[in-house]
């Protein structure tokens, strides 16, 4: 397996895709990348931080993945202080302010379904 190069897509598990979305992009300021009904009897609803190389597809076909089943996805930033402030004047509920850890400062925030989300800046 020496070959693999990156991780493209993350299965995020939603339990409403239009909400979901929403929350993506217009709270967390995610490039929406595809919102198309292609593929019979799905949606592929793809967002992605700007000019990232891996997206995170929110997903509710998986019955192994119920909404809010996933937990620990890590975002990097280089102003975390500030993307912060930000996020607390959108409304995004936080478990705690962030905290300084020995690889950097992290704070854990939910997506509307529970999905736990860790904001990094190392």
């Amino acid at each position: 397996m020496a070959n693999i190069k990156s991780v493209t897509v993350v299965s995020v598990p939603v339990s409403d895709q239009e909400r979901a979305k929403t929350f993506y992009v217009n709270k967390l300021g995610f490039q929406l990348l595809r919102d198309d009904t292609s593929i019979a009897g799905m949606r592929w609803v793809q967002v992605g931080p700007r000019n990232a190389t891996t997206s995170l597809t929110l997903v509710n076909w998986f019955d192994s993945m119920p909404a809010g089943s996933l937990q620990g996805l890590v975002l990097n930033s280089d102003t975390l202080e500030a993307d912060y402030a930000e996020l607390i004047n959108k409304d995004v509920e936080f478990a705690s302010p962030p905290e300084k850890q020995p690889y950097g400062t992290e704070v854990v925030f939910r997506d509307p379904d529970g999905n736990s989300i860790v904001l990094q800046q190392a």
